[in-house]
């Protein structure tokens, strides 16, 4: 039963009952009532609802939502036919088995097992976002993109840290590079062109869109120390390397204060994204959210009301076991598919840098351009024989929740693999390519500034796509740097060209 609330606020303040059931259901509650006579404060007074005659039940707490009260109960079976159709892409996981049979085997050779278990992985990440999307059902806007985001990138943390216990450091490398550049170039670039084509600009959320260009200017630079100290102590960046990762003219132990260094950087990035996410969901003051703001875009407050009202397809404990199984299937097979790069990269001819600065992030982009491509050719061929209907109305919100995710990446999963090697001993750290420190910092500059007022158009999502074609141009013929390579050498491992 609706329950109504008669607000009493300051001259200054102002609270709707969308914004009061957004905080609650966030797991904020209205200051503590008071005199309702007083108007020092924010208080709301229940009043007995006259079409019903009694008193009306309290709102949902945030584990009151995510327990499903008040919602209708999902069943088992119900919930695995909506997980594994969720989309056409999903028959690819029936290669589950084969790839997993051709790695044992042998017979087929590595290409065909890259090539299954490249397959095979492309549609996890449709199984990911779709269960994060049914997550946010239950958690809300705020925490249901946290987790969005964290599964979104599930797929490239996974390869990762196979990578990282496979002792491919230089790999590893070039894929947290692309990763980030893949999730702040080609996607957003993609949704801003597709999104914008019938309007004049979308919006992004302003307070978000702020703390976005500091935190990611922030993970660029902590890349950008290391490689500046570097370029210091050595005075030029063309000094060989000998095979056990001494640099000539440097210091013996300076690969030991690199790791060292690594180190205190990614404690440091940790905790700067802890505070950001504290800040983004609890900000300081009584009641207030990202919904509360100001200046909230108008629909993302209506998404935050259609989550807390829409059924779940899905049971949530249904999907966080779905989550679990998928995770470890996933996991083995890209150990599948991090055993047959090398045989591949030899067979191909392709460099280091370019496998791991373009194809292998483009494993999570995969499931989701061609469901982007799909979507968009559906709706552009509805348009032009459906001349009768009135055509939908465009999106005014821009997606951009990929930025989000390369921030995740660089301020969070990149300073754990550095505690993770530390722990596995691994001689993982934060020195990069000069290359690929400049291709971030172009990168981090060109989105900043085309998001720099919160709107953004298909203009500036082309130019996103344009700079990242020139990347791929230009990583094709780079081979990397072979002392900053020597560096990431594991004990007894040789020296390897690209």
């Amino acid at each position: 039963m609706a329950e109504r609330r008669i607000p009493h606020v300051r001259q200054s303040s102002s609270f709707t009952g969308p914004q009061i059931i957004s905080q609650e259901c966030n797991g904020q509650h209205s200051p503590k009532r008071a005199n309702p006579s007083s108007t020092t404060d924010v208080h709301s007074v229940n009043l007995q609802d006259p079409e019903a005659g009694k008193l009306p039940s309290p709102r949902k707490t945030t584990w009151a939502r995510f327990l499903g009260r008040g919602r209708k109960h999902v069943g088992v079976i119900q919930s695995l036919k909506c997980i594994y159709g969720c989309s056409w892409l999903n028959f690819l996981l029936l290669l589950t088995p084969v790839a997993w049979w051709a790695h044992f085997d042998g017979r087929l050779g590595h290409t065909a097992v890259f090539a299954l278990s490249f397959l095979t992985i492309i549609p996890h990440e449709c199984l990911f976002d779709y269960c994060g999307e049914q997550m946010a059902l239950y958690c809300g806007k705020d925490f249901g993109d946290l987790i969005t985001i964290t599964l979104n990138n599930t797929v490239e943390v996974t390869l990762a840290i196979i990578l990282l216990l496979k002792c491919e450091l230089k790999l590893l490398q070039s894929t947290i590079t692309g990763v980030v550049l893949l999730h702040l170039l080609l996607v957003p670039g993609a949704s801003f062109l597709t999104g914008g084509a019938r309007i004049w600009e979308q919006d992004l959320h302003p307070v978000h869109t702020e703390l976005n260009h500091t935190l990611l200017t922030v993970g660029v630079l902590a890349l950008l120390l290391p490689a500046s100290f570097y370029a210091a102590i050595s005075g030029s960046t063309a000094n060989a390397a000998s095979a056990n990762g001494d640099l000539p003219g440097l210091a013996s132990g300076t690969p030991t204060d690199f790791l060292r260094m690594s180190r205190g950087l990614a404690v440091v990035l940790l905790l700067i994204y802890i505070c950001s996410r504290i800040f983004r969901h609890n900000p300081p003051g009584a009641g207030n959210n990202s919904l509360t703001h100001s200046l909230t875009p108008a629909q993302l407050k209506a998404y935050e009301e259609k989550l807390e009202q829409e059924e779940p397809e899905v049971n949530q404990w249904v999907c966080i076991c779905a989550l679990i199984v998928g995770i470890a299937i996933m996991a083995v097979t890209s150990e599948w598919l991090v055993d047959s790069i090398e045989p591949v990269r030899d067979i191909s001819g392709i460099t280091s840098e370019w496998f791991g600065l373009v194809l292998i992030p483009f494993v999570s982009f995969s499931a989701d351009g061609v469901v982007a491509a799909t979507y968009f050719c559906h709706k552009a061929i509805r348009r032009v024989w459906s001349k009768t209907k009135e055509p939908e109305a465009p999106n005014t919100l821009a997606k951009a929740e990929a930025i989000d995710l390369s921030i995740q990446f660089i301020l969070f999963w990149m300073p754990f693999l550095i505690l993770l090697g530390w722990w596995t001993g691994k001689p993982f750290n934060l020195l990069f390519d000069f290359f690929e420190v400049a291709l971030l910092l172009g990168a981090c500059f060109l989105v900043n500034f085309v998001t720099a007022d919160s709107k953004t158009n298909w203009a500036e999502g082309f130019i996103l796509l344009s700079f990242y074609a020139m990347m791929v141009l230009c990583t094709w013929y780079y081979t990397g740097e072979s002392d900053i390579s020597s560096l990431l050498l594991c004990p007894g491992q040789p020296a390897t060209g690209n």
